[in-house]
């Protein structure tokens, strides 16, 4: 098979496209023809090797852990999927490893979910990373209820986009913040206000919008952007961040720092989110296998709008 893979840490030029063996299907295991595989920031963080500490790894590496696809065998006991099976999933393993910029994975099959019907392999290969994230800082770590406000940074990203929704789905009020151009894209996702980091001091912002403050911040950008907003946040209330590891923070924060972890129980409800219409997915760019050095490259500036997608 065609897979991107790379064999030491460093910049976007350490990526190659070669043929590598298809891994053999082993008890429990999956074969998936990958349809498309989404790029996440952490992609890059990995390749340029921040991570290294923290993921065990074996090279080479073959980057990417989001993909939706389609079953093309299954090994010894692995029963929950038939031959034809359109699925998704979160393919992070234990060991950085074996990933999804490749026309091939083999994964055990508890990591698979049923990819949503109404959506394409792209706009499915774009949820799972980003949509764990948002489900388990929102729903796991926040403990976001109906009625209650929460302030989003980062709102136009990602994993943003996909928590402005959910939290909607869930009965929240959102205050989503971006900058000036990614305003109107934050209201049509749902956000009931929207704040531009740019032009106005997010705490004040936000506390004008809701003067006893927000019961949860989740934290999508970090830097400044964060220390703005928490003066919004009320007491009592969480901060829960994908970025920040609570250096420097007040003891009385109730803070918690999110890895997002694979969960196809998680994968089952953002499906039904997606097919009932609460979850859209904008994919802003897809590029071909060939391509990858240049998606890894397009996802590090930060600025990305919605979901880069790759094809093989």
């Amino acid at each position: 098979m065609k897979a991107a893979v790379y064999e030491g840490f460093g910049g976007a030029e350490k990526i190659q496209i070669t043929t590598v063996n298809v891994p053999e299907v082993k008890e429990g295991e999956v074969l998936v023809r990958i349809r498309a595989a989404g790029v996440n920031p952490v992609d890059a963080a990995v390749r340029e090797g921040y991570l290294k500490d923290y993921l065990p790894y074996q090279f080479p590496i073959i980057p990417g852990w989001d993909m939706a696809g389609v079953v093309e065998e299954t090994g010894f006991s692995a029963r929950r999927f038939e031959l034809g099976d359109e699925v998704y999933a979160y393919a992070r393993r234990p060991v950085v490893q074996h990933g999804t910029f490749a026309e091939y994975i083999v994964i055990p099959e508890s990591y698979l979910a049923k990819k949503p019907q109404n959506l394409s392999f792209e706009e499915a290969a774009g949820i799972p990373l980003v949509g764990l994230t948002a489900y388990q800082s929102l729903f796991d770590a926040g403990k976001l209820q109906e009625n209650q406000t929460v302030l989003i940074l980062g709102g136009s990203g990602g994993v943003g986009s996909l928590g402005i929704q959910l939290a909607k789905a869930r009965g929240a009020t959102v205050i989503g913040v971006a900058s000036e151009k990614n305003q109107d894209f934050m209201k049509e996702l749902g956000a009931d206000f929207t704040v531009d980091y740019k032009s106005q001091d997010i705490g004040a912002a936000a506390k004008a919008i809701a003067p006893d403050g927000v019961d949860l911040i989740f934290d999508c950008a970090g830097g400044d952007t964060l220390q703005q907003s928490l003066a919004a946040l009320r007491p009592g209330g969480k901060l829960v961040s994908i970025l920040h590891h609570g250096e420097g923070l007040a003891p009385s924060i109730d803070f918690k720092y999110v890895f997002v972890e694979p969960n196809a129980s998680q994968l089952d409800r953002l499906r039904e989110y997606a097919e009932s219409g609460q979850l859209q997915v904008h994919v802003s760019k897809t590029y071909s296998l060939a391509e990858t050095a240049e998606a890894l490259s397009q996802i590090q500036s930060q600025h990305t709008r919605g979901k880069t997608v790759i094809v093989p």
